[in-house]
């Protein structure tokens, strides 16, 4: 059984990584946030220790280590810009991070824990779930085994909808969050380079609040892509039946839906990270380098290659 601690506890994605502890046969030890709304440590861990402050916080798992009962992993669920400093702080304390995506808002402090790993020797792993996905395992499959030359044409659209609290919350602070192409989106860029290499071009056709669209060509892809966290950009016939997320891939006009089969991948990347086999600093490179450029560059006004929902 590895002993784990937790930043970020309170927060939104936190259950599905207290559902892969457990799942996998491990425990809790100890967990972070400054907000105190944490019962949901009761239905997990309600033996883990609970801590407001992270100077508190870090000293408690500093005493477990120094007392021989230190934790194995940190899983970081706390806020975009925290996770370097949370990162760092796992590996000083000599545990392994397990860090929701984004994993850092920029690739500079890739680099910058890539030196850390080697200092402290432990390893730095992050969740990229969609490369966990049936679906998209099998579409890898079929890629690979045609092994055509010839760039495919992609249309991605992922709309998971939001309500007005996203906006208020620091998810809705670029300087926070990374804006919507960063903390919606990575894992998505994330996939499309798995799929089909290396980010060669980026056109950003819209970049606002509640939803990021433009245009990316890869060494085996050109793909139009669009973002949102507006209910009212999920295709009506499913928003009439009350569905409120859509994430869809059409390749070469085929539809790949792939709204589905979320719930259990977080589970799915903790035993592959358990096993040594999970997702680290160099699998996640390219989306982040992808995600910051997004943030950055200036928008493309007349291009050829809008996605289809900004054409109509």
């Amino acid at each position: 059984m590895k002993r784990f601690a937790m930043t970020g506890a309170a927060g939104y994605i936190a259950p599905r990584h207290l559902r892969a502890i457990r799942d996998t046969d491990n425990t809790l030890v100890a967990a972070l946030d400054p907000f105190d709304s944490v019962g949901i440590l009761d239905s997990y861990f309600p033996e883990a220790e609970f801590f407001t402050q992270p100077e508190l916080f870090e000293q408690h798992l500093d005493n477990l280590r120094r007392n021989g009962q230190g934790v194995d992993y940190l899983s970081v669920c706390s806020p975009n810009h925290l996770h370097e400093a949370h990162i760092r702080m796992a590996l000083r304390l000599g545990a392994d991070a397990i860090c929701e995506k984004p994993l850092v808002l920029n690739p500079q402090e890739i680099d910058r824990l890539r030196d850390l790993e080697a200092e402290t020797g432990r390893r730095v792993w992050t969740i990229l779930q969609l490369r966990t996905h049936p679906a998209l395992l099998v579409l890898k499959e079929k890629l690979e085994a045609e092994g055509s030359s010839s760039p495919k044409e992609l249309t991605l659209t992922y709309v998971t909808s939001r309500g007005t609290w996203y906006l208020r919350s620091w998810k809705g602070r670029e300087e926070l969050s990374g804006g919507l192409a960063t903390n919606i989106g990575v894992h998505f860029f994330d996939m499309l380079a798995w799929l089909f290499g290396r980010v060669c071009r980026v056109e950003v056709h819209l970049r606002e609040d509640t939803a990021v669209a433009g245009y990316l060509e890869l060494e085996r892809a050109r793909v139009r892509w669009f973002l949102s966290v507006d209910v009212n950009h999920v295709p009506l016939a499913l928003r009439e039946k009350g569905q409120r997320t859509y994430r869809s891939i059409t390749l070469e006009g085929q539809e790949i839906e792939f709204s589905e089969g979320f719930t259990d991948l977080h589970t799915e990347v903790y035993r592959r990270t358990l096993r040594g086999e999970g997702f680290g600093l160099d699998d996640t490179y390219e989306a982040i380098a992808t995600v910051a450029r997004i943030r950055n560059l200036p928008i493309t006004r007349d291009s050829a290659n809008k996605h289809p929902l900004l054409k109509s």
